[in-house]
C-alpha cells in the first residue's frame, strides 16, 4: 500500500477522534449532526474499501508511529475485523441519518455534546476491532463505554439514568475482569501484542496464571457482550436510550465484544491451554441454548416494543454463541455470519421503532392498534425486517440460521438435538413478531384513520436497511466469504 491507502486501518479511529472536538467547536445542533454524520459515512466508505483490500491482498497491518510490533502498537484488519468494522461504521451511519430529530431528553443547546459522545463511541468501537494489542483494546473499550453511557443517558425519561447506572456497574466489572486477565498474561509473557502473546504462551512452564487469565477474560468479555446469564444490563439500556442510539448499539456493540472474546478464546488460548476449547464448548453450548429459549420466551411476554426487541437480542446472541460452541469451521462460520445478519435485521427493526416513536410517540403494543393503517410504509418495513429476524428464506437471517443447522448436523445425533432449540426459538420469534403485526394491522384504529408517517428521510433510511436484509438474503456471498475465512483463521490460524 502507498499514499493514503497505507493509513486506511487507522482512519476509522482517527477521523471520529479528530471530528469530536470539531463538533464541540461548532456547537450549533444542525452543524454538529452534519459533522458527525459526514465523519461516520466517511468511515463507512473506508470500511468498505478495507473489505475490498482484505479480499484482494489479505491482512492489512499498520504500525503506529512506524514502530514495528510487538514493541510498537499495531493495527490489524483481517477478514474478521473487516466484517466487524463494516457492521460498526454501517450501524453508526444509518442511525445518524435518522438522528436529526433525536438526542431526546437533551436540550438543543447541548446537542453538540450528544454528537461528540457519539463520535467517541464510534472511535472506541472501531479501535477495539482494529487493535492488535490487548491493552489498547482496553483503552478503546473504556472510550466507547464511557461515551455510550452518555448516549443512553440522553433518553427521554429518568429511567434512562437507572439503566445507565446498571450498565455502568456491569460494564466496569467486565472491563476490570478483562484487565486483570490481561495483567496475568503480561506477567507470564511480557507482551501485550496478541500475536506475540499467542506465541510466547507456548513457552510458559507454569500455566496456572494463564488459566486464571482465561477465566477472567472470558467472563469479563461475556459480560460486556451480554452473553446469558450476564445480560441483565441490556434490556433496560436498549429500551430507555434514545431511539437512534438503540439502533446504533443494538446492531454492533455486543458483536464487538464477542469479536474480542473469540479472538482470545480461539487464537490466544486454544492451542496453548490444554482442554480450554473443550471447556469453552461445554460451558457455552448449554448457556447458548438457554439464551435462545429464555430470551425468546421473555420477549413473548413484553408489551413494550423496545423491550420485546431487546430480549430478542439476548436470544440472537445465543444463536451466535451456539455456532461458536460447536468449535468447527462451519459452526464458527454460522456464528460469525449471524453477527452480520443479526446486525442487519435488528438495526432495521430499531430504525422502524425510531420512525414509530417519532410519528406516534408511543411504543406500547396496546396503543399501536391499527397503526399500520396510519404508517403503512414503516410497518411494511418492520414486517420485512421481522421476517429476517425469524429466518424466512429470501432474507439475511435465513442464511445464517441455515448454516447453523448444517453445522449442527455435522455432529450426528447430538447435532440433530441441537436443531430443536434453534427451531423452537424461530417459532417463538414468529409469535412475538406476529404480536406486533396483529396489533398494528388488525387492531381497531377507530373510525377515522389519519396518515402519520415519519419524515420521508427516516422512512428512506429505514427501507435502505430493510432492502439490505433482502439483498444479503439473496446474495450472501460477501459476508459468507468473510465469515468462512474468519472462522478458518480462528480455528486453524490460516
Amino acid at each position: 500500500m502507498n499514499g493514503l491507502s497505507a493509513h486506511l486501518p487507522a482512519i476509522p479511529v482517527i477521523i471520529p477522534l479528530l471530528a469530536s472536538p470539531l463538533v464541540v467547536l461548532l456547537r450549533q445542533r444542525g452543524l454538529a449532526w452534519a459533522a458527525a454524520t459526514a465523519s461516520s459515512l466517511f468511515c463507512f466508505a473506508v470500511a468498505i474499501t478495507l473489505v475490498a483490500a482484505v479480499r484482494e491482498s489479505g491482512v492489512q497491518a499498520y504500525a503506529v508511529g512506524s514502530w514495528a510490533a510487538p514493541f510498537g502498537i499495531e493495527l490489524i484488519v483481517d477478514q474478521f475485523s473487516a466484517l466487524l468494522l463494516l457492521i460498526v461504521t454501517g450501524a453508526s451511519s444509518f442511525a445518524l441519518l435518522i438522528a436529526p430529530r433525536f438526542g431526546s431528553g437533551v436540550p438543543d443547546d447541548r446537542q453538540y455534546l450528544f454528537y461528540t459522545a457519539w463520535l467517541l463511541a464510534l472511535a472506541g468501537l472501531s479501535g477495539i476491532v482494529v487493535s492488535g494489542d490487548a491493552f489498547n483494546i482496553f483503552v478503546f473499550m473504556e472510550i466507547s463505554s464511557l461515551a455510550t453511557y452518555i448516549l443512553i443517558a440522553g433518553g427521554p425519561n429518568r429511567q434512562a439514568l437507572a439503566a445507565v447506572f446498571r450498565y455502568l456497574i456491569m460494564g466496569t466489572i467486565g472491563a476490570t475482569f478483562y484487565l486483570i486477565g490481561v495483567g496475568y498474561i503480561y506477567m507470564m509473557t511480557g507482551t501485550l501484542n496478541l500475536a506475540d502473546m499467542e506465541a510466547l504462551i507456548q513457552d510458559v512452564s507454569d500455566l496456572r496464571p494463564v488459566l486464571v487469565a482465561g477465566g477472567f477474560i472470558t467472563v469479563g468479555l461475556a459480560l460486556k457482550a451480554a452473553v446469558f446469564p450476564l445480560h441483565i444490563w441490556l434490556p433496560n439500556a436498549y429500551a430507555h436510550a434514545p431511539h437512534a442510539v438503540t439502533a446504533f448499539i443494538a446492531a454492533c456493540s455486543t458483536k464487538v465484544f464477542l469479536y474480542v472474546l473469540f479472538r482470545f478464546d480461539f487464537l490466544v488460548f486454544q492451542g496453548n491451554l490444554p482442554g480450554h476449547i473443550e471447556q469453552f464448548s461445554a460451558f457455552m453450548m448449554p448457556l447458548a441454548i438457554i439464551a435462545v429459549l429464555f430470551g425468546s420466551a421473555i420477549a413473548l411476554a413484553q408489551k413494550d416494543l423496545k423491550f420485546l426487541l431487546a430480549y430478542s437480542s439476548v436470544a440472537q446472541i445465543g444463536y451466535i454463541m451456539l455456532g461458536a460452541s460447536l468449535v468447527s469451521v462451519s459452526g464458527l462460520t454460522a456464528g460469525i455470519l449471524h453477527m452480520f445478519n443479526h446486525a442487519l435485521a435488528k438495526g432495521a427493526l430499531f430504525l422502524a421503532v425510531a420512525c414509530i416513536g417519532t410519528a406516534l410517540g408511543v411504543l406500547s403494543l396496546d396503543k399501536l392498534s391499527g397503526a399500520a393503517r396510519r404508517m403503512p410504509w414503516t410497518f411494511a418495513a418492520f414486517v420485512v425486517a421481522g421476517l429476517s429476524l425469524i429466518g424466512i428464506p429470501g432474507t439475511a437471517g435465513f442464511v445464517s440460521k441455515w448454516y447453523l443447522v448444517l453445522a449442527a448436523l455435522e455432529l450426528g445425533v447430538m447435532g440433530a438435538l441441537l436443531i430443536v432449540p434453534v427451531l423452537i426459538g424461530s417459532v417463538m420469534a414468529v409469535i412475538y413478531i406476529w404480536k406486533v403485526v396483529e396489533a398494528a394491522y388488525f387492531g381497531n384504529a377507530g373510525e377515522t384513520v389519519v396518515r402519520a408517517e415519519a419524515p420521508w428521510w427516516m422512512v428512506t433510511v429505514l427501507w435502505a436497511a430493510v432492502l439490505l436484509n433482502v439483498w444479503f438474503g439473496l446474495q450472501p456471498g460477501l459476508p459468507l466469504e468473510l465469515a468462512r475465512e474468519a472462522a478458518a483463521l480462528l480455528l486453524e490460524g490460516q
